[in-house]
């Protein structure tokens, strides 16, 4: 998993609330379980219906509503927009089971508060290349006029995304003690490995 540091990158708005995984990734499109690949598939119906707007095109920051990600708790949804390119998503509220998949995938879901979110959408439109800065050591998005808000994250899941470990990466921090468990164990009781 990359690790997340602090993000300047271009905003991209989606003004609705309550989006579902299966618009974030359509279900006719979870034929794999690798987790690359699902970027050209992200907002399918919605992208594909509309031109959409080429202002927004490499933006890495998402801006959003509250509870992005409800519904089904595919982790393809997370996968799809960190393959299209976005690192971290800034809304109002997040459903849980998406929120938690974020952070084992290296997606900042970031948490701000609905007057907060109202500006940065009334600046998004109004700025073509609107950018902001998400500061995940010092917890804070800074806007480019230099107003800062806070954001509040669990220590542990900071710590993950900080230095790059997913659960994977988490148990291979101990794979000295785990080869030495197994070496172990295999001269304690030979007859398992027979």
């Amino acid at each position: 998993m990359r690790p997340f540091t602090i993000l300047d990158g271009l905003v991209a708005p989606l003004d609705r609330a309550n989006v579902d995984t299966d618009a974030i990734i359509p279900k006719q499109f979870l034929k794999s379980i690798k987790r690359s690949g699902f970027g050209p598939n992200l907002f399918d119906e919605w992208r594909y219906l509309d031109v959409g707007q080429p202002r927004y095109q490499g933006a890495q920051i998402l801006l959003t509503r509250s509870n992005f990600g409800c519904g089904s708790s595919r982790e393809h949804a997370p996968w799809a927009l960190d393959d299209f390119g976005f690192r971290a998503i800034v809304g109002e509220s997040f459903a849980d089971i998406f929120f938690n998949n974020c952070f084992k995938n290296g997606l900042l879901p970031v948490v701000l508060p609905a007057a907060e979110i109202d500006a940065l959408f009334a600046l998004v439109e109004v700025t073509p290349g609107f950018r902001l800065r998400v500061d995940l050591p010092n917890q804070v998005v800074v806007r480019p006029d230099g107003h800062v808000i806070a954001f509040d994250i669990d220590a542990f899941r900071k710590e993950c995304l900080i230095h790059g470990l997913d659960d994977i990466g988490l148990s291979l921090r101990h794979a000295d003690k785990i080869r030495a468990f197994e070496e172990r164990r295999r001269a304690e009781q030979p007859w398992l490995f027979a």
